[in-house]
């Protein structure tokens, strides 16, 4: 497992540059939530703000981290190999199209926008379906600039560029958090809608503007319906489009149920997946993206059987460690993140719990979304359907098992455990294609990882033991706890793998020593 060459340094060195640019754009997601949070609490006015912005953001999975990347990324990249001028010139095509589409689409959602929100929230009463529903109308054309950053990034990614796409997050979430506050002292809770178009703007604007400095700027052209990759594109966008925008479903499912529970469920829910998306954007996004160019460039099955296997393994050695270390310090970090002004101790603790029980599937959740891309570059879009809908019906289904036991607990379990099951599916389908064995998972693979995260899980232990987090402290103090915590976790565990000879480590020296 330790000792195996690594002959794609590229996707390494890419992942890692773009977890470097999505680490700023995390930090100030989490940033905007704490002020959200304080405003706010949990609270249904927040619960329709929440559903609201799912509704309107429902392009995200679909277009920005789904579909029009499995579809564009692969055909870009192999015409890339013979002509950067026929890359780009389909890819301003494309842009065409998917204009045309996404202004059809937010004509849809504006005018369907009471409906939509009955759908996804049944339990809201009058006062806050009427919140949701404004804001949803307002806040439908985000879905415009993150379609466009989508194909923007697939096509800068595809260039060899990861850390511009990567850190332009950062840009929108500091527009909302340097809107927020004005737009609020005038409108409220509906302030919040303005900010997001405003974040959803400096997302995409910023990338464009890249597209200048790599001589790939982007503006929409004529599509000729008569390309052949244009036409492949369109094949492959619709089938994925299709299984994917089934994902969208998971947050719908939470939702319904959460607007039948106690108010204030659906915002612990978002508040803990915000903190969920820290690691799963740092470490999985990042990985998928650099990995799907990689994928889909592979000359032979061997080739592509070890980047699969690479990627995999590199995800499950950044997030098994995050996974389990935020379990450990839920509770402090929820309260350092959260808790002031109108977020109580209810919320804190609903936070805490969900917090844990989301962290218990981000393993499976990574897993899921690298494997995902390889049934993307592998063209195989009945099989990435198959494993979409699984994944929502087993999400329905633990849903809905759990809701009734655990409340809002149980939303915040079932998805994790829904995707490491779907995980377990699309690798059976990649394996099945590939006809011969992936290698992923190795018995030594497993004992050596729980060695080392039981020295991380000790670590942090014997750290909480011998220094109790305080809350009644300064906030820096309680910001120093959990920074100093979480340094000698990683510290040890990298220690840990070290010793043990990782493979991990050679990738990353591989991949940075690479001329």
């Amino acid at each position: 497992m330790h000792n195996e060459e690594n002959k794609n340094p590229s996707m390494i060195r890419h992942a890692v540059m773009m977890m470097a640019g999505t680490f700023l754009s995390r930090i100030l997601g989490l940033a905007r939530e704490i002020l959200v949070a304080a405003y706010f609490g949990a609270t249904g006015s927040m619960d329709a703000f929440n559903v609201a912005y799912t509704l309107s953001n429902l392009a995200r999975q679909l277009l920005a981290e789904g579909a029009l990347s499995a579809a564009f990324v692969p055909v870009f990249s192999k015409i890339l190999n013979t002509s950067r001028e026929k890359a780009i010139a389909l890819a301003r095509q494309t842009m065409t199209i998917l204009l045309f589409a996404t202004c059809l689409v937010v004509a849809l959602g504006i005018y369907f926008a009471p409906a939509l929100v009955n759908i996804m929230a049944p339990g809201f009463d009058a006062a806050n379906h009427e919140i949701a529903v404004s804001m949803t109308r307002g806040m439908f054309p985000f879905l415009i600039f993150i379609s466009l950053e989508a194909l923007t990034m697939g096509e800068l990614n595809s260039l060899g560029s990861f850390f511009i796409p990567a850190l332009s997050p950062a840009f929108s979430n500091l527009a909302f958090i340097v809107t927020a506050p004005f737009f609020v002292a005038r409108f409220g809770v509906y302030g919040l809608a303005y900010s997001v178009l405003c974040g959803g703007f400096a997302h995409f604007i910023t990338q464009w503007l890249w597209g200048f400095k790599m001589k790939a700027v982007l503006y929409p052209t004529r599509p000729d319906m008569k390309d052949s990759n244009l036409k492949q594109i369109m094949k492959l966008f619709l089938p994925y489009a299709a299984g994917l925008s089934l994902n969208q479903v998971n947050p719908i499912i939470s939702r319904m149920l959460g607007s039948f529970l106690q108010e204030g469920s659906i915002s612990v829910l978002n508040y803990s997946n915000r903190i969920l998306q820290l690691p799963l954007g740092l470490f999985v996004i990042a990985i998928s993206q650099a990995v799907l160019p990689q994928l889909a460039r592979a000359k032979t099955d061997e080739e592509f059987t070890d980047v699969l296997r690479q990627a995999v393994r590199f995800t499950l050695f950044v997030v098994l460690p995050a996974s389990l270390g935020l379990i450990e310090i839920s509770r402090e970090f929820v309260h350092l993140v959260f808790v002031r002004g109108q977020f109580n101790a209810w919320a804190w603790d609903a936070t805490t719990s969900t917090l844990a029980l989301s962290m218990l599937g981000l393993p499976g959740m990574a897993c899921s979304t690298v494997i995902m891309r390889a049934l993307y570059a592998l063209s195989m879009p009945r099989q990435a359907f198959k494993v979409t809908l699984f994944s929502v019906i087993s999400t329905a289904v633990f849903s809905l098992i759990l809701v009734y036991p655990m409340s809002y607990n149980g939303l915040a379990l079932a998805p994790g455990i829904a995707f490491t099951l779907s995980g377990i599916l699309g690798l059976y389908y990649v394996k099945k294609k590939l006809n011969r064995p992936l290698k992923i998972i190795t018995k030594k693979f497993f004992w050596d990882y729980l060695i080392a995260l039981a020295v991380l899980d000790a670590s942090i232990m014997i750290f909480k033991f011998a220094l109790p987090y305080n809350a009644a402290s300064s906030l820096l103090i309680r910001a120093s706890w959990c920074v100093g915590v979480i340094a000698l976790a990683a510290l040890l565990y990298s220690f840990a793998t070290i010793k043990m000879k990782f493979e991990e480590w050679n990738l990353l020296k591989q991949a940075f020593n690479k001329k």
